[in-house]
């Protein structure tokens, strides 16, 4: 499964061949797994290179990382995995679909745009104004016509992916668990402390996922050896807010992975470390979904 090739015509740009994004499908699915890596994509389009005042690395500088390849390994387990072939820094689908500052388009928005959101004012919206360290991306206002393009083409196919691997799931299970993938720059801190955690487990304060859920992912992290913070400074964004609904038995998580323990965030290369961390990767998502697999402890999660 995966962007059709009838996507693609909205866009002056064949880059992602037909494919913006993608499902690794396991083929039988046989746990109630859905992994979801949005900010992983690596294809930069040229046109859209042309429009920015960013060289080739500088704007790669809101990529979560090969965040992708560290979870490629759950198609084995027996889990779907989405992922992105389009970068952040060109749209962003952890976001509301039109989460748009008027200042970057010429032409006015839509009314039912959202311009006033903070993401927004943080330069983060649907279509960012910023990458990283608050770089400019664009040269000049884009065409309005341009956002919502990728808007139609790529954030509104990718979610109705989610939502049919997320309902597939369900049905079939009598549960879901998104875990939505993540990394973070090595220089986070909780806040209030000098803490640089490892990990940051994120379920939008109790309110996407059962509360069980996410005490066991902390727990079995740190068992591990890594540090861990739950919900600071990341809870979790649109996608953890959006799909999470613990009381019908749809669960969502975001997990955020520090970059330091696996690339040089200055050559954005893996370190060598970085098959150790996919190795923990897989040990930790086969305890998580033991534990999940526990009926009687945790199937009373789904009425709560």
């Amino acid at each position: 499964m995966a962007g059709g090739d009838d996507q693609t015509e909205l866009f002056d740009d064949k880059s992602f061949g037909g494919k913006p994004f993608e499902v690794i499908d396991p083929g039988v699915q046989r746990v109630p797994f859905v992994f979801n890596s949005p900010h992983s994509g690596r294809i930069y389009p040229q046109s859209f290179l042309r429009q920015s005042r960013l060289d080739g690395h500088a704007i790669r500088r809101s990529e979560d990382h090969y965040v992708d390849e560290i979870f490629d390994f759950v198609s084995d387990f027996g889990a779907p995995l989405l992922l992105a072939h389009f970068p952040r820094a060109y749209l962003d689908v952890n976001r509301e679909p039109y989460e748009l500052d008027p200042r970057m388009f010429d032409g006015p928005l839509p009314p039912h745009a959202n311009t006033g959101s903070v993401r927004v004012a943080g330069g983060l919206g649907t279509v960012p104004r910023l990458v990283a360290e608050n770089m400019e991306i664009y040269r000049h206002r884009l065409p309005v016509d341009d956002a919502l393009a990728r808007i139609e083409g790529i954030y509104k196919p990718y979610h109705a992916c989610l939502r049919r691997l997320i309902a597939h799931t369900h049905v079939a299970f009598g549960m879901a668990i998104l875990i939505d993938c993540h990394s973070m720059p090595a220089n986070i801190r909780v806040t209030g402390s000098t803490q640089r955690p490892d990990f940051i487990i994120g379920d939008r304060y109790g309110t996407s996922a059962a509360a069980e859920l996410s005490r066991v992912a902390v727990e079995l992290l740190e068992a591990m050896g890594y540090t861990v913070s739950r919900n600071k400074p990341y809870a979790g964004g649109f996608i953890t807010e959006h799909y999470g609904r613990p009381a019908r038995g749809l669960h969502a998580l975001q997990i955020e992975i520090n970059r330091g323990l696996y690339i040089d965030e200055g050559t954005l290369l893996k370190k060598p470390a970085f098959a150790h961390l996919a190795a923990d990767m897989r040990a930790f998502v086969t305890a998580l979904a033991a534990h999940v697999d526990d009926a009687a402890a945790y199937m009373p999660l789904a009425a709560e």
